[in-house]
């Protein structure tokens, strides 16, 4: 079987998104630490005038929230359903969404996940903590989803002292 363009791309990008899960990962993460990333995306976001929410989240409590100028009420919505994927697979959003290829952006019936609490789509990212696990999730929503996932990825290794160009995603 041939395998089109479009699956060889998105094979591409599911080893990239492994490749980053496993290299952003922190020795410790705290409220300051949540506060510091989501205002480098927040100003980040204010010179690119982005319509962007920023929420970073550990599973009980949200830590640092930003709703930028340009969003709408619907984008938190889309915020919260990213961050529950992410909640449920302890992977990335946008990992999810490339594995399950569905346009409808829900998941199949058999997972048993009301869409109004899921959304396959790009931009929340596992908080992943040295010896512990996943913790949380950053989540950037209001961009296209593979701008969200990048816009988050970009943020993490500014400040884990990673290279952003050998983890980000090949441009197509």
């Amino acid at each position: 079987m041939e395998t089109s363009g479009a699956d060889a791309s998105r094979a591409v990008d599911i080893r990239k998104v492994v490749e980053q899960e496993s290299a952003l990962v922190f020795e410790r993460f705290d409220e300051a630490t949540a506060f510091e990333i989501g205002c480098s995306i927040r100003s980040n976001g204010l010179v690119g005038r982005q319509a962007l929410v920023i929420d970073v989240r550990f599973w009980d409590r949200q830590l640092f929230y930003a709703a930028l100028p340009g969003s709408s009420a619907i984008t938190p919505e889309w915020a919260r359903r990213k961050f529950n994927c992410v909640r449920m697979f302890h992977k990335s959003s946008y990992r999810l969404a490339l594995e399950q290829k569905r346009e409808d952006r829900t998941f199949p019936p058999g997972y048993g996940l009301n869409p109004t609490d899921y959304a396959l789509a790009g931009g929340a990212f596992p908080i992943r903590v040295q010896t512990v696990g996943v913790i949380g999730a950053l989540v950037v929503s209001g961009l296209s989803e593979r701008a969200d996932h990048e816009t988050a990825v970009a943020a993490l290794c500014a400040y884990l002292g990673k290279d952003n160009r050998q983890l980000a995603l090949d441009r197509t």
